[in-house]
């Protein structure tokens, strides 16, 4: 009799070992689906996008354009379709993909790391210091560095202030993740102050001028933006990855970390400084383009989970599909006119922050 118990026993942990095996399985064969057709609708996207405008150019003549230059003799296109592709739309769409993969990553990181489902670096005041920054370029004509780059530069610096005061408070007052998250809120409130007071005394096409660039634009893009965006995008992707394990840890609270070893306070400092040094970058570019570090993660999560290790690479790429179709919808929508393409990614965002607080008793 004791004999049939032990066989019963171990019958049943088998059974337990496979089903969590099948169980696992599954989750990974659904992450590697999730992530193949975000890679599918990104190559697609990125045709659609180069083929739409004035230009009368076809899906498969786009990326003809692009694969002559690496393949000439495989490829042939025309000399309109080269110098569409290439001087006019391709940076655009290049520096879209970029930025809507930073911003997606730092939304990413900093819910993780701050334990809140509308934490983004933007949360945190990293858009209202680089509107302020800008401002005072376009209505002061003053800055850190003269020249072209003087609003570019000044967003940059001013982007910078609200993270250096984050990073003062978990140093000097070991901050909780609440409390950066309500410094983040009260610094919005400053620079955004700070900004429409200048915008009061200052002529009207300055104001015009300033208003359009704190929605967000991509007009702007040039090749020569886009090294520093690409790089800031690998170095992101690859911190992120690097101290993926310690923020899923981190996830289950700070003293179950410390238990396992995670060093968590350098975590959190290297992970912050990381997503808002990125996005610092992006928006000194692009302008205060808002929602996409809050979307893209949220998407991704509801269909892969919670796991760090995945979620960064699904964000990127949700991330950049949603701000290149966001951009196509801001070219096409009210032709020639383009849209600012931040007003079209609040579109987003704005619905599926109503939903969660409609479904979830809290969101701090």
């Amino acid at each position: 009799m004791v004999v049939n118990k032990q066989v019963i026993f171990k019958d049943s942990q088998e059974l337990t070992v496979e089903f969590e095996k099948k169980k696992y399985r599954k989750i990974v064969a659904k992450r590697v689906f999730f992530i193949a057709v975000s890679i599918i609708m990104l190559f697609i996207v990125f045709g659609v996008a180069l083929a739409l405008g004035s230009a009368d150019l076809t899906f498969f003549d786009a990326y003809s354009a692009v694969f002559a230059r690496f393949f000439p003799t495989l490829f042939h296109t025309s000399s309109l379709a080269d110098t569409v592709v290439w001087t006019l739309r391709l940076p655009r769409i290049l520096l879209t993909i970029f930025a809507g993969a930073v911003l997606a990553m730092g939304g990413c990181t900093s819910q993780a790391i701050l334990r809140n489902l509308i934490a983004t670096p933007y949360t945190l005041g990293v858009s209202a210091g680089a509107g302020l920054g800008a401002a005072v370029g376009i209505i002061l004509g003053t800055g850190f560095i003269g020249g072209d780059f003087m609003v570019i530069g000044n967003a940059f610096v001013f982007s910078i202030i609200p993270l250096a005061v984050i990073l003062l408070l978990v140093k000097q007052r070991r901050a909780s993740p609440e409390t950066m998250i309500l410094a983040g809120v009260a610094m919005v409130y400053i620079f955004n102050a700070c900004t429409t007071i200048l915008q009061y005394f200052a002529e009207a096409n300055a104001v015009s001028a300033t208003v359009f660039w704190l929605v967000g634009d991509l007009s702007r893009a040039a090749w020569s933006q886009l090294p520093l965006v690409l790089f800031m995008l690998v170095a992101s992707f690859v911190i992120n990855i690097w101290l993926a394990w310690d923020i899923n840890v981190l996830k289950m609270g700070d003293d179950t970390a410390k238990s396992l070893g995670v060093d968590v306070d350098r975590t959190q400092r290297i992970s912050l400084i990381i997503a808002c040094l990125s996005t610092a970058v992006v928006v000194a570019f692009t302008g205060a383009i808002g929602f996409v570090c809050l979307v893209a993660p949220h998407i991704c999560r509801a269909f892969i989970g919670q796991d760090q290790r995945v979620l960064i690479i699904s964000s990127a790429l949700v991330g950049s599909i949603l701000l290149l179709v966001a951009d196509i919808v801001a070219r096409q929508l009210l032709s020639p006119i383009v849209l600012p393409v931040g007003a079209i990614t609040a579109f987003l965002g704005g619905p599926l922050l109503l939903y969660m607080l409609v479904k979830r008793k809290s969101i701090l």
